[in-house]
């Protein structure tokens, strides 16, 4: 019966020796997976700070742009102004 025991006592441990063995393989597939996954996102982030960076710059020439253009229509504005004056004045007399 002591023999009986001591066998099933063994295969008990060999038992949790293979689940042992089976659980650091998912943990290690896991956090290969986690450090693919980790090395794809931060791939991705500097490619999006690439790309805000672009555009950053970009809406920088635009604004510049459009800043010079709001003070040419406005220099137009003014010219019209100045020839209306000119034109009623003229007509005027």
């Amino acid at each position: 019966m002591n023999g009986l025991s001591g066998m099933e006592r063994f295969s008990h441990l060999e038992d949790k020796i293979y689940l042992t063995i089976e659980f650091a393989k998912k943990i290690r597939e896991e956090k290969d997976n986690i450090e693919r996954e980790t090395l794809a996102l931060r791939k991705e982030v500097s490619e999006l700070e690439r790309e805000k960076m672009r555009l950053e710059e970009k809406l920088g020439a635009l604004m510049s742009e459009r800043d010079a253009i709001h003070l040419k229509v406005e220099a137009m504005l003014e010219a019209m102004t100045i020839i209306d004056s000119e034109v009623a004045e003229a007509v005027g007399r």
